[in-house]
């Protein structure tokens, strides 16, 4: 154990935590004022349940000894049974992958990774959906979807792991997972009432700003916190972290410019996600200017790519499926042509570095198999939920907005509204 790693790593965990409210205000400022403590209530609830069923059931799945095929974990860590003990060692994390910061940190680690995940889908069907029905697919979703996909690509002794393919810190297990996820859940529960020819404007961009500013700070920590070590790696992780949303911020701003006439603030905002996004899976495996490179076209990407929901006719609210969908694919194929296993030795060479097409072919598997199963999975649940309780509003319940018919609450408590902004009988 190595008390220096483990403070980073512990310093980490909570970062990541933080942007869960981080994308709170993010989404929340988005939305219509109506419902935007219905989409605080869904990120936040998150962080809740979530943390519970990681302890009882999920870490074990995602982590614990693979049952075969490299395809789910076992039950040997139900309820985090023996990870107190620092001797225990996590099924596969051996020789150049063995941890040197205690299993309890690495636990804590990962839980704020599958917190966030579900969190992101929420932004497609913002305005819509039962409070009941996102607490009822949570946990499904976790123990279907993501534990599987996260054993494939995080574990050792995942399929997609000894395959070689390359997931530094998430594009496929978070991003491209909760992408394609947002999308199959849009497609079951359909378009708001109105959209997309009534105008919904955000109500509050100074809390998506808030919420940006939140985002990447917590950022350092999801990407440098993936080296498990206070070490050069994580140094390296972190500066492609940063460069590569400022670098997206200016992609997306000059696209908006040139398509649009203006430059918004929104425009900033989301093209730093994107960015943030496209490095994730590549930030511990590439060099700086190369990171600069993938998120300048990300944010150039993921601006066009957020055209398509109009065209196709989906009603992706909030652009998940255009900027973590997107941004997640195109940073998992980049990493193929840049990757380089002179920043990290546990990597490969992509294209570019001299490997072939062989680490690029790997990564298509590995979006491939995410696509599929998350996309497939994640449509039969949704169905089922709609099918018995149901996934939507009523139309008078989404005309009232969300605030008041899921949570008898109002963000903004002014006239008939009562004090801490519950509504008065």
């Amino acid at each position: 154990m190595d008390s220096g790693n483990t403070a980073w790593v512990l310093a980490s965990a909570a970062l990541v935590l933080f942007m869960t409210p981080g994308l709170a205000f993010f989404y929340g400022g988005m939305v219509r004022s109506k419902n935007v403590l219905g989409m605080l209530m869904q990120n936040v609830f998150c962080m809740g349940l979530v943390s519970v069923l990681w302890a009882a059931v999920v870490f074990s799945l995602a982590f614990g000894k693979d049952l075969g095929g490299g395809l789910l974990g076992g039950f040997d860590f139900v309820g985090l049974k023996d990870l107190a003990n620092t001797a225990t060692t996590v099924p596969g994390y051996v020789g150049d992958f063995a941890l040197s910061v205690p299993p309890l940190a690495f636990v804590a680690f990962q839980l704020m990774f599958a917190i966030i995940t579900p969190a992101l889908i929420t932004g497609a069907v913002a305005d819509r959906m039962k409070f009941v029905a996102w607490a009822t697919f949570v946990p499904v979703w976790l123990l279907v979807v993501y534990a599987p996909v996260a054993h494939w690509v995080f574990s050792p002794q995942g399929w997609l792991f000894k395959k070689g393919a390359l997931d530094f810190a998430g594009g496929t297990v978070v991003h491209i997972n909760a992408g394609i996820a947002a999308l199959a859940l849009v497609m079951v529960i359909g378009r708001r009432k109105g959209w997309p020819g009534d105008a919904m404007a955000p109500h509050s961009l100074p809390f998506t700003l808030l919420g940006t500013g939140i985002l990447w700070f917590g950022w350092f920590g999801f990407n440098a916190g993936s080296a498990l070590a206070a070490n050069g790696l994580a140094a390296q992780a972190l500066v492609n972290t940063h460069m590569a949303a400022a670098a997206a911020m200016l992609g997306w701003l000059v696209v908006e410019r040139v398509k649009g006439g203006h430059a918004t603030t929104l425009g900033a905002a989301s093209g730093a996600v994107a960015g943030l996004v496209a490095i994730t899976p590549c930030a511990g495996f590439v060099g700086v200017m190369p990171a600069i490179l993938i998120g300048f076209v990300a944010g150039g990407a993921c601006f066009t790519a957020i055209q398509l929901k109009f065209r196709f006719g989906y009603d992706d609210a909030l652009d998940v499926v255009g900027v973590h969908l997107v941004g997640g694919i195109l940073g998992s194929l980049l990493l193929g042509l840049f990757a380089d296993a002179g920043v990290n030795a546990l990597g490969a060479d992509g294209l570019f570095a001299g490997g072939g097409l062989g680490l690029l072919g790997k990564q298509c598997l590995a979006v491939g198999a995410t696509l599929v199963w998350s996309f497939l999975a994640t449509y039969v649940l949704a169905k089922i939920i709609d099918a018995t309780i149901g996934l939507r509003v009523t139309p008078d319940e989404e005309a009232e907005g969300l605030d008041g018919t899921q949570h008898a609450e109002a963000a903004y408590a002014f006239g008939d509204f009562g004090s801490m902004g519950r509504l008065g009988s």
